[in-house]
């Protein structure tokens, strides 16, 4: 009963949508109006307002570093193993994909998917985080740099920890990230995709970009 219950609040934290939530605090127009359409930082930053996409960036991450560490650290108190630890961090990255509290339109999850690895383990996420960052500043595509970043995740944590469940739910992460990128790789390849920093030519925007 415990799993259960941790899985549900863990999907609950993961629906709330810092991007739209963000946005109605800043005054500005609904990250699913324009750009990519989008709820996610990347897409606020083309907004024009830097704040906003922070505020988003770290409430997206810290929502999914929250619903880890909460698990682990009541973890011997509730008596539940790692399988339960793996259903928490997939639970509450589905809530960022599909939000029950936005009609299940949600992000792409990349800040999420730190969040979760950095609440599996802090060498975990920031070697992933490093990776993120090396191509992003070297290509300026945010899209490149988190399928790269979600492609080596699974292969650093079967490096510092092996086998577990937890690895599962890394590589499943990984899967739905690279996924839920489709069309950023459709772009990539057809040498379409928006650069880091790009802002969104008015309100609607250009729908099949990042």
């Amino acid at each position: 009963m415990n799993t259960v219950w941790m899985t549900v609040a863990a999907y609950l934290i993961g629906s709330i949508s810092f991007a739209v939530v963000s946005s109605k605090l800043f005054g500005l127009a609904d990250p699913r109006t324009y750009g990519s359409k989008n709820p996610g930082a990347t897409n606020v930053l083309r907004s024009g307002n830097k704040a906003a996409a922070i505020v988003t960036l770290l409430g997206d991450a810290v929502k999914g570093w929250l619903a880890v560490w909460l698990a682990l650290h009541f973890q011997e108190r509730l008596n539940v193993g790692d399988a339960t630890i793996a259903l928490v961090a997939i639970a509450v990255f589905l809530g960022h994909l599909w939000p029950v509290f936005f009609r299940f339109v949600g992000g792409k999850g990349v800040a999420t998917a730190a969040g979760v690895l950095l609440g599996l383990n802090v060498w975990l996420g920031v070697a992933t985080l490093v990776t993120w960052a090396v191509v992003a500043f070297a290509f300026r595509y945010s899209s490149l740099a988190a399928l790269v970043a979600a492609i080596f995740a699974p292969f650093y944590y079967g490096l510092l920890f092996g086998v577990e469940p937890q690895l599962a739910a890394v590589f499943i992460m990984s899967v739905l990230l690279v996924f839920r990128h489709s069309k950023n790789i459709s772009n990539l390849i057809a040498g379409k995709e928006s650069r880091i920093g790009s802002k969104s030519k008015g309100k609607h925007g250009n729908s099949n970009k990042n």
